[in-house]
């Protein structure tokens, strides 16, 4: 049995449900409100330069899925490439994640890494039996000169709010390395698109079954038309708002370009709450294959998203989570449409979870159709 379906986004979610149906025989529309495919993964060439820009911000791809390594790589080649993130801090540059160089250099000391684990746990708040906050998480297993120098600053910029607000699971492992590992991510498969996420995307969704239409928002009125609708807009947005906005936080860019290399690194960090911004990221590392003279940076600056705002980090904190099980229970009312990805279910995704629900989604949607049951508003939980 096959239909016409519509993707609402032509992000990752719309692209990988979008494409599994078309190759199932469903005829599927892919819409989306901006001017080009890929959602915030979006990538593209600076005239100026010649440099790959990851325009909403920088996307690195690392994965322990195998399956959804293997499906990326059908549709680009990804290059290697090791998140190797600097901070700058009291007037020097430090590596990140915390790790036995960043601990030597802080303290001015050449520990092992059995003494450097000694001495961690000395400055640690052993009083603080189960963390509850932030901060109180980041007391307990790295101690206050760690915490105050490399997390409560950045951590304070990017939430808008003193760490001592935010809940403790933010800092779900332990900040701290006893080695010299300085690859920030610790997942089998790393790399980044050779050339840029936009084409993988539109290789995606490069299927004679498959019509996209850009510059075009949906109206859910519009719904009826189609034998059902994946929903990868904001979740509040189906339903206009009407119980309130949920609440996210945004990203400025500042860009500036800039000959030569203006920072050595890829990503550096900011940590120190006067430094306005929390991060500088150099484009042209994130392609450390091509060779480029000029440089596109952008400054980051975070800050509350309102209404006209992209929606990056959802906040999810009490006041969020409460107005979220409402709009989850009307969704749950609703036929013919299922609510997917970031915005659609209101939780941070990495590129590789995305990937992975949405295969898990397109097979859910066909198994029902088989079986003759009916397809949930969320194949995965919000809540």
């Amino acid at each position: 049995m096959t239909g016409h379906v519509m993707m609402v986004g032509a992000g990752l979610s719309g692209a990988v449900i979008g494409r599994m149906l078309a190759e199932a025989g469903w005829q599927v529309s892919v819409v989306d409100a901006r001017p080009h495919i890929g959602g915030n993964c979006h990538t593209e060439r600076d005239a100026e330069t010649g440099v790959m820009v990851h325009v909403y911000g920088p996307h690195i791809f690392h994965t322990d899925d195998a399956e959804v390594w293997d499906y990326v790589n059908r549709h680009t080649t990804f290059m290697p490439y090791k998140n190797r993130v600097k901070t700058t801090s009291r007037g020097q540059v430090f590596s990140l994640p915390v790790n036995l160089h960043t601990i030597n250099q802080f303290y001015g000391k050449t520990m092992r890494p059995d003494e450097a684990r000694l001495f961690i746990d000395e400055q640690a708040d052993t009083t603080i039996t189960e963390p509850q906050t932030f901060e109180e998480q980041a007391l307990r297993f790295v101690g206050r000169d760690l915490y105050e120098a490399f997390f409560k600053g950045y951590t304070q910029k990017q939430w808008g709010m003193a760490p001592t607000e935010l809940p403790a699971s933010i800092l779900k492992r332990l900040p701290v390395r006893f080695n010299y590992d300085d690859n920030y991510f610790f997942h089998t498969y790393q790399g980044m698109p050779e050339h840029g996420y936009t084409p993988m995307i539109e290789s995606i969704l490069d299927h004679e079954n498959i019509t996209v239409t850009l510059n075009t928002r949906f109206d859910r009125a519009e719904a009826a038309g189609y034998d059902h609708v994946f929903w990868s807009g904001p979740l509040d947005g189906w339903f206009d708002y009407e119980l309130g906005r949920l609440g996210y936080r945004t990203l400025d860019f500042e860009r500036f370009t800039y000959t030569g290399d203006w920072q050595g690194c890829a990503v550096m960090n900011y940590g120190e709450v006067d430094v306005p911004f929390t991060r500088i990221t150099e484009h042209k590392h994130f392609a450390p294959w091509e060779t480029h003279s000029g440089s596109v940076l952008y400054r980051e600056f975070s800050r509350a998203c309102g209404p006209e705002d992209i929606p990056y980090y959802p906040i999810r904190q009490v006041n969020e989570v409460a107005l979220l099980r409402e709009y989850v229970r009307r969704a749950e009312a609703e036929d013919g449409v299922t609510f997917v990805g970031r915005l659609g279910t209101y939780r941070y995704l990495d590129m590789d979870v995305t990937i992975r629900e949405a295969l898990d989604t397109g097979r859910r949607f066909l198994a029902a159709r088989e079986t003759g049951h009916a397809m949930p508003a969320f194949a995965i939980n919000p809540l």
